[in-house]
């Protein structure tokens, strides 16, 4: 399918049926225009690696990543990493691991993965792992689904998961199996509810590691093809409204697990261009809401994945552009893209 607003950038275009891509470049180049006398800039300050990535892949998938300026960025990564090997959301904060494998994929996709001690960052993911297979997320100690899959994906990523022996597989194997739930989907930790975000976290760390033969294909895919609702959004759990960012976290594990084509992608298509910002760029999580760079990268995502429009392709396990992994030569056995 054809994108034919790719030359257009007026307030013209028909936003319900036309990516505003020129638009969504320049909403996501021009958030780093944020100052500091603004709230959002302070509600916001603690996530400022996890938007950097978000605004980067953004970018990647609209075919504009050198529309930033790849030193700074760079530069300033680097500077929010400590002396354990782990990475902060920004300069004044403790490390965690979101923010940890934030910093190797930003690093990876500016192709400056050589300029990181992934010795250390290796060290510090490693440090995290408890008993049980699961990992804190930073020294304080909570465990979460979410921390499992940004372990695996960092030493992964970085070609350290052979650091990971076949002892400390199956516990991490074992935790993310007693977090699945009677419907097959996955919580943040045992006995928790079944969420969307938490289910894509488990697939792509069993994915990583080699372990997908724990999935009931069939009913997962189930569960998550309920998630879509009459307006073609997709929610995170039962009786909740739709939102954007599940068109990648559903279909990501539902691209993971060969099942994509059980929801209706052409509905999903139509509800995420409802939710771009005619006059701003940017999608938001609703139709007529603000949007923010969280969004507008999952909705992106959703187009990729379904393969609607001129996009680049993002790989549902990693988050990442396949491009970028074959440069970095990482390939997952049921990824026929890579």
């Amino acid at each position: 399918m054809s994108d034919n607003s790719n030359s257009n950038n007026n307030n013209s275009i028909d936003h319900t049926k036309n990516v505003l891509v020129e638009k969504h470049i320049s909403y996501v180049v021009n958030l780093d225009n944020k100052k500091e006398e603004d709230f959002e800039y302070w509600v916001t300050e603690h996530l400022r690696m996890n938007g950097m990535y978000w605004g980067l892949t953004s970018l990647y998938i609209l075919k504009a990543l050198d529309k930033m300026d790849r030193d700074v960025i760079i530069n300033w990564v680097l500077s929010c990493q400590k002396s354990n090997g782990g990475f902060s959301g920004n300069v004044s904060h403790d490390e965690h691991l979101l923010s940890t494998l934030s910093a190797v994929q930003i690093l990876m996709q500016l192709d400056a993965l050589d300029r990181l001690d992934q010795d250390l960052v290796a060290k510090y993911v490693l440090s995290l792992q408890q008993e049980d297979g699961s990992f804190f997320g930073d020294k304080w100690g909570e465990v979460d689904t979410r921390f499992t899959y940004c372990a695996v994906s960092c030493l992964s990523l970085m070609g350290k998961l052979d650091l990971l022996d076949n002892n400390r597989i199956e516990k991490i194997a074992d935790f993310i199996n007693r977090c699945k739930n009677f419907d097959a989907g996955y919580g943040c930790i045992p006995g928790a509810e079944s969420h969307a975000g938490q289910t894509f976290t488990c697939v792509g760390a069993l994915a990583i590691i080699n372990r997908l033969d724990l999935i009931d294909r069939d009913q997962l895919g189930w569960w998550l093809c309920e998630r879509q609702l009459p307006n073609g959004g997709l929610n995170g759990r039962p009786e909740k409204t739709s939102d954007v960012c599940y068109s990648w976290w559903v279909v990501s594990a539902l691209s993971v697990i060969d099942r994509l084509h059980w929801i209706d992608n052409e509905k999903l298509r139509n509800y995420i261009l409802k939710c771009q910002d005619n006059e701003t760029g940017g999608i938001a999580d609703k139709p007529g809401n603000v949007p923010d760079v969280f969004h507008t990268f999952f909705g992106l995502c959703g187009f990729s994945l379904m393969s609607y429009f001129d996009m680049e392709e993002i790989d549902p396990t990693y988050a990442l552009g396949t491009k970028t992994l074959l440069k970095y030569n990482i390939k997952l056995p049921w990824n026929k893209k890579l």
